[in-house]
């Protein structure tokens, strides 16, 4: 098992671009890739729901994650990929395959969906995993999408497995369990926030930082938030989350990524805006407010005497 410090900062879970004709936009993932390291994100994370995995072949995949390991591996920033299924024997087939990219500081496994074993049939899926996987395990608790919640003892547990360095936490809020966690946090183990609306006072808990899909649209202003609240300027800290949970709600207003693919295309950074059934692009309604959301968002600079 390969050991690596537990993710920090502000990741961005790369949209996958298509072209006219159906294919992957490849200059336009890297170009998204070196777009979002550039503007401040400290990670990229290729193959998460936000690049539609689900919908890509596995020729596909492997192209996805070739450029987004090329692009960190030149600018020395971390990458986790999504991997893994409800099946623990596949989700270690497919650990094992991330081999091929050295480049991969992590990989992001979610909780298994469907079949919703006990929560004591969880810990031993990640115990089992973690035990072969070439790189430390990310777990993607998501109980809105797996419906498989966990109690804090479960996310303890979890979180003092040798090889699961973090967390992304997205439970629709802020709830007890991620509480009593953040409250005793094992060490070498990182919580992430997972809902984008949440991210700012999850960071006010301590938080490690955020894997983000609307940080496509404003990367530099998430990972000034993020220091922000570890810096410990607290008024700016209120102010930016404010304005960007504003923009979070605007971009997740119909399913993700159909806006943030919208704004991207409206902003010329993908040749379109498309998805892969069963999703369906955005209303223009909602790219526009989206939009209109991204060219006010202003937050005022405060003086140092109020910074506290």
């Amino acid at each position: 098992m390969v050991q690596d410090a537990s993710p920090r900062g502000i990741f961005v879970p790369l949209v996958t671009p298509f072209t006219t004709d159906g294919r992957i936009a490849v200059d336009a993932l890297e170009g998204l890739a070196h777009g979002v390291l550039e503007a401040g994100a400290d990670g990229l994370v290729a193959l998460g729901s936000t690049g539609e995995a689900a919908a890509l072949d596995t020729e596909e995949k492997a192209a996805v994650i070739d450029v987004c390991a090329r692009v960190c591996r030149e600018r020395h920033a971390s990458l986790l990929i999504g991997a893994g299924s409800n099946d623990t024997r596949s989700s270690a087939l497919a650990l094992a395959e991330l081999k091929r990219w050295p480049e991969a500081t992590g990989a992001l496994v979610a909780v298994p969906y469907f079949t919703r074993p006990s929560e004591a049939g969880v810990l031993a899926h990640f115990t089992r995993l973690a035990a072969t996987s070439p790189v430390p395990l990310v777990i993607y608790h998501i109980p809105y999408r797996t419906a498989q919640p966990l109690g804090a003892a479960t996310l303890r547990s979890l979180a003092t497995l040798s090889g699961v360095s973090g967390v992304k936490y997205a439970t629709g809020g802020v709830d007890q369990p991620v509480l009593d966690l953040l409250g005793d946090l094992p060490p070498q183990f990182s919580v992430l926030a997972g809902d984008d609306l949440f991210l700012s006072p999850m960071l006010a808990l301590g938080a490690a930082g955020g894997i983000l899909a609307s940080a496509h649209l404003a990367t530099g202003r998430f990972t000034e938030l993020a220091t922000a609240w570890r810096t410990g300027d607290v008024t700016r800290a209120r102010l930016l989350g404010h304005a960007l949970a504003r923009l979070s709600a605007a971009a997740f207003a119909e399913p993700n990524p159909t806006v943030i693919k919208g704004v991207l295309y409206a902003q010329g950074r993908i040749p379109t805006p498309d998805v892969r059934l069963p999703l369906l692009p955005a209303r223009p309604a909602s790219v526009e407010a989206a939009l209109s959301v991204l060219m006010h968002l202003a937050v005022p600079e405060v003086p140092t005497a109020e910074r506290r």
